[in-house]
């Protein structure tokens, strides 16, 4: 199966794959996206509406002390550092780019907290570049699935993914990674039944029948 014949197969699983993060413009998309890192998008929706009626625009955040942008994000992990970022990418915004979220990825990873992954989401679901973003759930399928090998950094698996998929569902392959990664193929138990690749692809699956043959002798 190739790696295309993938991506038709998570179609069927996840038709309504798409960005979780509750957004109305880039930039909305952007703090949503830093404040993601290492905590739920169900539990950045649960702080944004908040945060973003008190500081619409990259002018009203950049004028925020650190303090106030905390006051609105605490649930969410590591909010003091966050809260830095966001301010500083607001500063950023303002005074190197007019207030507009750029589309470009040298631009956006200028940004305090944007890395490449951050910079790959907003690019491919604000702006429609193919883009292909490569979170602890896009990893893990990808390993699972044959598709990038154990030892592979996220860089190196986006490289393979950008590779192996048509350019022109690259966008569509994020969400539908994420969502089977997410909601299927998690870390931890993953729902094996049912799985199209369980007995064709997955490696885990192999490892996993290969421990039990041991376990038997």
């Amino acid at each position: 199966m190739d790696t295309n014949a993938i991506l038709d197969e998570l179609e069927i699983l996840f038709p309504q794959a798409q960005c979780e993060l509750v957004h109305r413009n880039p930039f909305e998309l952007l703090v949503a996206v830093v404040l993601s890192a290492q905590a739920t998008d169900a539990s950045v929706n649960r702080v944004t509406p908040a945060l973003f009626a008190k500081y619409p625009t990259p002018q009203a955040m950049a004028a925020a002390s650190v303090d106030e942008i905390s006051s609105y994000i605490k649930s969410i992990g590591l909010y003091r550092n966050k809260a830095r970022s966001l301010k500083a990418l607001s500063e950023s915004l303002v005074s190197q780019f007019d207030g507009v979220v750029p589309s470009s990825r040298k631009e956006l990873m200028s940004l305090a907290g944007v890395g490449r992954k951050t910079a790959n989401v907003v690019r491919s679901v604000s702006f429609d570049i193919p883009s292909i973003a490569v979170d602890t759930h896009v990893e893990r399928v990808s390993k699972r699935l044959g598709l990038a090998k154990p030892q592979d950094d996220v860089e190196k698996v986006e490289e393979k993914l950008r590779r192996k998929l048509d350019r022109n569902r690259w966008n569509r392959a994020h969400h539908l990674l994420i969502f089977f990664g997410r909601y299927q193929c998690t870390a931890r138990n993953p729902k094996c039944e049912g799985c199209p690749f369980q007995t064709t692809l997955c490696k885990k699956a192999k490892l996993d029948q290969i421990a039990k043959s041991k376990k038997k002798k």
